[in-house]
């Protein structure tokens, strides 16, 4: 292709390069002049003008991208009207689009003339949308780059079409499962499936134990479920855990448990003996928000395959964080791969009624007091800052936590009871922090490495926005909230905790089984200071 600036007089034949005004009439750029042009400019006073003029070996722009377009289009695609040098492509129905991404690269870097850009891979639309587009970037392209163009991008985009599927979901659930929070998984799993046009078609809840859920498998598959959703009480942490222990009875085989997209890393996929889809479910399933087990349910209602290795390379795009496609924005900050923030807040306001007198607090243990054992244990985990509320004898215990990297905040109140000490220490924490701890004064058994354990174990966006210690079944302290749990606690009055929204947020909670029983045990009564001191 030949550019350049060329005398008016002589333009006939040429494509004009920009738009030129002539008096009232506009020669748009693209324009291809005839003698009739070549005479109004020259009679508009326009003496040359920037053209381009094709060659033997060239192909015309609208030709060109119509002629890729052809190719490129697979099963449920459409094309629109080729328009200075560009042709859209549509999805014909709604569906999953299938992109070649190799066969884009190829014809991307065949030459710079030649242009071509589509939705991300697996991108759910909707009939009539855009999914791609091709575009000459001149007025031309060699016509050698266009013939290979046309080999290369063979039906390179495809849609798949959705399949409706009858789906199965089981819920296991524990003693302390509250049914809202089942009914609430239920309703948001039902939406998810409606949204790729299947349905909920049985639910079953059984308890968190191998033999019940592998009856429950059992029982959806007689029902002619598919897939299978499998919901834990528990998250699942290993292929031994209860899901895949209770697929395999099943007769079924785990193909691949965790996936690279977050939230949705605790994801397992499985087979059963016939061949049907199970999945054991990530906590962040419970939520309506976008993760990882839509981007499986999706493919697997418009048939597209969901192996080991196509989940392997679901990273490349796979932080699900604040995305234009996201139903609803994350509650939760500490989610672009930073690690998250959790601040601590010490509890040591008390007047140790049940004591009988002396401060429990400042009685030694093994020559320490028993508080800066506590806020030892505390500073030598992650959690920053460390706030610690004071209140009764208050001067003693700062004293006895002298040269600590703490921050201290006086509770005139405490007299009034624990929630006024806990008001006092969620009002100091910093804004830019994902959770807290909650630690009590008169528990110096707990040790850093309890700490440690539940913030290696919190994180929100995966449901685990509720971090209690357990040991052998019975729940203990500290607790690790999410800062969402704030304006709630702040509403607590009177000599209690925040015990009772452990119970009301029982979709948010996840156990964390410790080794020593030091996470049920305070110091209350003289009795237990003995034993404490003995030890």
């Amino acid at each position: 292709m030949k550019f350049g600036r060329e005398p008016a007089i002589q333009a006939a034949g040429a494509i004009l390069a920009h738009g030129v005004r002539v008096g009232a009439t506009l020669f748009k750029k693209g324009r291809l002049l005839d003698e009739a042009d070549a005479r109004a400019l020259v009679a508009g006073w326009i003496d040359s003008v920037m053209v381009a003029r094709l060659e033997a070996n060239d192909v015309g722009e609208d030709v060109a991208a119509r002629t890729i377009a052809a190719a490129a289009m697979g099963a449920g695609v459409t094309a629109g009207r080729a328009f200075t040098g560009r042709v859209n492509l549509f999805a014909a129905m709604r569906g999953l689009v299938r992109v070649d991404a190799a066969a884009v690269d190829a014809v991307n870097s065949l030459d710079e003339a030649i242009t071509i850009a589509t939705l991300r891979p697996f991108e759910l639309v909707e009939a009539k949308q855009m999914v791609g587009t091709i575009k000459i970037i001149p007025f031309a392209a060699p016509r050698a780059a266009v013939t290979e163009a046309v080999r290369q991008a063979s039906r390179l985009i495809a849609i798949a079409p959705f399949a409706a599927r009858a789906a199965g979901l089981i819920q296991t659930r524990l003693p302390e499962t509250k049914s809202s929070v089942l009914d609430k998984t239920r309703d948001v799993m039902r939406a998810r499936l409606e949204r790729i046009d299947s349905s909920l078609a049985a639910e079953l809840r059984c308890a968190h134990d191998i033999a019940a859920l592998t009856d429950a498998i059992a029982q959806l598959r007689a029902r002619n479920c598919d897939p299978i959703l499998v919901v834990g009480a528990s998250a699942i942490t290993d292929r031994r855990d209860v899901i895949p222990a209770a697929i395999t009875g099943a007769g079924g085989t785990v193909e691949r448990f965790g996936m690279p997209v977050d939230p949705g890393n605790l994801l397992l996929l499985a087979k059963g003996a016939d061949g049907v889809p199970i999945i054991g479910l990530p906590g962040c399933a419970r939520s309506p928000k976008l993760n990882g087990i839509d981007w499986v349910l999706e493919r697997l209602v418009a048939g597209v395959p969901a192996t080991d290795r196509d989940i392997q390379r679901m990273g490349a795009g796979g932080l699900l964080t604040e995305i234009p496609t996201r139903p609803q924005p994350r509650i939760e900050s500490g989610t672009n791969g930073s690690p998250r923030r959790i601040a601590a807040v010490v509890l040591a306001a008390g007047r140790s009624t049940r004591m009988g007198g002396p401060n429990k607090l400042l009685a030694a243990l093994s020559g320490t007091p028993m508080v800066a054992r506590v806020v030892d244990a505390v500073l030598a985990s992650a959690a920053r800052p460390v706030i610690v509320v004071i209140g009764h004898e208050k001067d003693k215990v700062r004293a006895a936590l002298a040269g600590r990297d703490v921050t201290f905040v006086d509770n005139p109140d405490y007299a009034e009871g624990l929630s006024t000490s806990l008001h006092r220490g969620l009002a100091a924490l910093p804004s830019a922090i994902d959770g807290f701890l909650v630690a009590l004064g008169d528990m110096p058994g707990v040790g850093a490495a309890d700490i440690e354990r539940l913030m290696a174990a919190f994180d929100p966006v995966e449901g685990r926005a509720i971090c209690v210690p357990t040991h052998q079944g019975k729940r203990g302290n500290p607790v690790l909230w999410a800062r969402r749990f704030i304006p709630e606690m702040m509403e607590v009055s009177g000599d209690v905790g925040a015990r009772h929204l452990i119970g009301a947020h029982a979709d948010a909670v996840t156990d964390i089984e410790m080794e020593r029983d030091s996470v049920l045990v305070d110091i209350d009564t003289p009795e237990a200071l003995a034993r404490a001191s003995g030890a």
